[in-house]
């Protein structure tokens, strides 16, 4: 069991360190466009999402119920506790004939420092055809636990690979 702190990869020009972000974890407004794409159809497009960002984690992003196309977010069963953000609630996403489970959540009542993520949604993005942000096709974080979005912006090494649940 490996519980000391890997060595962060250096960033780039334009690059964040996942290992930079603050624990507890910081919520920002972020003006990305934002695309997201199940069953062949674009079920959801923002450009006014929120993120989370957390130690070791590639950034979260939460985009607006609002912006989510009519009948693509479905009550599912399930639930988790997160000690920052509070209970959240899962949801089936929809798209074309695809019905993605338990593929984004959702906090119905967060604490008071995570307030603004009322009426938001995360998707899972190894769970969707495609996520893109500002046009680039996102990777899941690994693991299938944590819904952290990876693209060219931030290096790690990432939680969610073996060995690292105890970062």
């Amino acid at each position: 069991m490996n519980l000391s702190r890997p060595t962060p990869e250096r960033p780039g020009p334009g690059q964040e360190s996942v290992w930079d972000y603050p624990r507890p974890p910081r919520l920002e407004r972020t003006t990305h466009e934002i695309e997201v794409v199940l069953g062949g159809q674009v079920i959801s497009r923002t450009s006014a999402a929120l993120r989370v960002l957390e130690t070791s984690h590639p950034p979260t992003y939460y985009l607006p119920m609002s912006s989510f196309s009519r009948g693509a977010l479905r009550p599912a069963t399930g639930g988790s506790m997160c000690e920052w953000k509070g209970r959240a609630s899962y949801l089936d996403l929809v798209g074309g004939d695809r019905v993605a489970e338990q593929a984004g959540w959702f906090y119905p009542s967060p604490t008071a420092a995570f307030a603004a993520i009322v009426d938001h949604v995360a998707p899972y993005p190894g769970l969707m055809d495609r996520c893109t942000l500002d046009g680039e096709v996102v990777s899941a974080q690994p693991g299938g636990f944590y819904g952290g979005w990876v693209t060219s912006s931030v290096v790690g090494p990432f939680k969610g690979e073996p060995g690292t649940m105890f970062w």
